[in-house]
């Protein structure tokens, strides 16, 4: 199996020798956006890097796996006030999505599955997904790290602790940071989520709703509007690269026994 697992690296010819019907492709996806302000923008770097560990874990298992360029713009949502960030329409996305499969469908690179860090990106990759298992019998998994990470934050640092430290700009994406990027990543301004926003007299339940007699209620509210740090409902202060370390050990185990127990003896129709 050649060293190299990024597809940008290999020659025309590895590709055509390496990128056969047994490999499997990894799809990076994720966004520009605000992530705190302690934080790079761009959690597409944390959702590529962890394809990257993901493919290395699966090919100590055997598996050829590959990891494709990274989708780094995500799909419009309420973060589009962000500054300086960079999102795309649902269409976009959609469509970027359907050439890509249909790309590596064409050579017969069929065993596929999305390493995915941006919520707005799952309509988008739920759409494209169904539509080819639907032509062409692709049946294309996709890994929401984050997601993922949420539920197993508890086990892995303790359920009180994550409670507090899980949130948009808290755990997991900030310690994930400190783990990667460290450099990157302002300590200087690492603080607690700001709380009590409100709109139109009343109190926002979210990125996306607010509450009324106890109710939440979707709303058209922009991420901005709920916190000026970027980070809600949490404290990032209790982020570490620690709890990074051991986060992206299991994620990989996941995202890794996923490619080996499934993608790679292809889930076609």
């Amino acid at each position: 199996m050649i060293e190299k697992i990024r597809i940008a690296e290999l020659t025309s010819e590895e590709a055509r020798q390496e990128l056969t019907s047994e490999a499997v492709v990894l799809l990076p996806m994720g966004s520009l956006e605000d992530q705190g302000i302690h934080a790079p923008m761009g959690d597409y770097m944390a959702a590529d890097l962890m394809a990257m560990e993901i493919a290395k874990a699966a090919r100590e298992d055997g598996v050829p796996t590959f990891v494709a360029p990274v989708i780094p713009f995500g799909g419009k949502d309420y973060f589009e006030s962000s500054h300086g960030g960079i999102s795309i329409s649902h269409a976009t996305l959609c469509g970027i999505l359907d050439d890509m499969f249909g790309c590596l469908e064409r050579h017969g690179i069929r065993k596929l599955m999305i390493v995915n860090g941006h919520g707005g990106n799952v309509p988008a990759i739920t759409e494209v997904a169904l539509r080819w298992r639907q032509k062409a019998g692709l049946f294309i998994p996709s890994m929401y790290l984050w997601q993922v990470a949420y539920g197993e934050l508890p086990a892995l640092i303790g359920a009180d602790k994550a409670k507090a430290s899980s949130g948009h700009g808290g755990d997991p994406l900030t310690s994930v940071g400190l783990h990667f990027y460290p450099d990157l990543i302002r300590a200087d301004m690492i603080k607690p989520a700001p709380t009590g926003s409100e709109i139109k007299g009343m109190k926002i339940g979210g990125f996306s709703s607010v509450v009324y007699d106890g109710a939440k209620i979707q709303a058209p509210i922009e991420a901005l509007e709920a916190t000026e740090t970027g980070a809600y409902g949490c404290d990032p202060t209790l982020c570490s690269a620690e709890t990074g370390d051991v986060l992206v050990k299991r994620l990989a185990a996941i995202g890794a026994g996923l490619v080996r127990d499934h993608v790679a003896k292809g889930l076609h129709d």
